[in-house]
């Protein structure tokens, strides 16, 4: 079976293909060898979509190139928040992420088909998350380290009240100190750390979660800060990821939660010095946690006094209300 698909950034491609699990792959051959394009920033980057709908070139090089989704994928609207403190304080940081982490991340989801947004926390009075932004947003990341205490409360409030109306967060790395997220657990969400750029490797522990597809039995990342146990954070309704570090340490990396109406990831991997979000394994993680932290089509929950599907008697003197 041969089909025509649109290479969205730089021209149209044939590929010889065919469909597994249920249309999440295209496989096929490519006569192009040209795997770049411009990112935001005019930088030439490589494609490395590999989120639901790709395909492999197999001619000189393996590699992956965008193509149109098909009907499998869901898009979403995301915002991704960054400090983006480290990036512009640290000449070691801005070596690593130029641009700001937020940056590569985007790059990575766009690169999947989301419809994506940056904000930062130096992006005016609401650091970039107004009302109108979060009414806009189906899926919010977030990294933050140095500056936790800056939120201002009503940002936090607000992005909160969202998340329990359904929009997806996404807590990275460090964020497990933010406001948000410690407000969203009810927990110090304290841990054990230690920065000796280790070896850690994440143990695929739930390998039929939506979030794991594609990830093999473990990523291992050559450089990374020390997470430890305990973790100070509540039961995760699933645990898709369970970190070792060559310093011997454990700890739960991949804890999905729901809160109210929306759906909570936190994902461990992420220290500002290595270049642990240009990893592809670990940017598909990302690309899989937007689509399952996207909300989804339902009835929404109505609350308060309720009048009656069928006819009863609704006189009681005995109510106080």
């Amino acid at each position: 079976m041969v089909g025509q698909f649109s290479y969205r950034v730089r021209r149209d491609v044939s590929f010889e293909w065919h469909r597994q699990l249920g249309g999440s792959y295209v496989l096929g051959l490519c006569d192009s060898a040209d795997d770049t394009f411009k990112n935001r920033f005019g930088h030439t980057v490589p494609l490395r979509s590999r989120y639901k709908c790709y395909a492999v070139a197999v001619t000189r090089r393996t590699t992956c190139l965008q193509v149109s989704p098909d009907e499998t994928t869901r898009m979403a609207r995301v915002t991704v928040w960054n400090e983006f403190r480290h990036e512009r304080d640290s000449d070691t940081v801005a070596d690593v992420y130029p641009d700001g982490i937020h940056a590569v991340i985007a790059d990575a989801l766009e690169a999947a088909g989301h419809e994506v947004r940056t904000a930062t926390l130096d992006q005016g009075p609401d650091h970039g998350l107004t009302e109108a932004v979060l009414a806009d947003t189906d899926v919010l990341t977030w990294w933050g380290h140095a500056a936790h205490d800056e939120v201002r409360d009503e940002v936090v409030d607000r992005v909160v009240k969202h998340v329990l109306d359904g929009m997806g967060l996404i807590a990275l790395h460090s964020a497990h100190y933010s406001t948000v997220f410690t407000r969203l657990m009810g927990t110090s969400c304290s841990l054990r750390w230690r920065e000796a750029a280790e070896r850690e490797r994440l143990w695929t522990v739930e390998p039929g979660h939506p979030i794991a597809e594609g990830i093999g039995e473990y990523i291992e990342l050559d450089e990374a800060e020390m997470y430890g146990e305990r973790f100070d954070v509540p039961q995760p309704d699933a645990l898709v990821f369970t970190s070792w570090f060559a310093g011997g340490e454990v700890f739960r990396s991949g804890c999905c939660y729901r809160r109210g109406n929306g759906r909570v990831f936190y994902f461990r991997p992420g220290h500002e010095t290595y270049p642990i979000y240009y990893d592809d394994d670990v940017q598909r993680v990302l690309q899989n946690g937007v689509e399952w932290a996207a909300p989804t089509d339902g009835p929404a929950p109505e609350f308060g006094n309720a009048d009656p599907l069928e006819p009863i008697d609704t006189n009681d003197d005995r109510t106080v209300h």
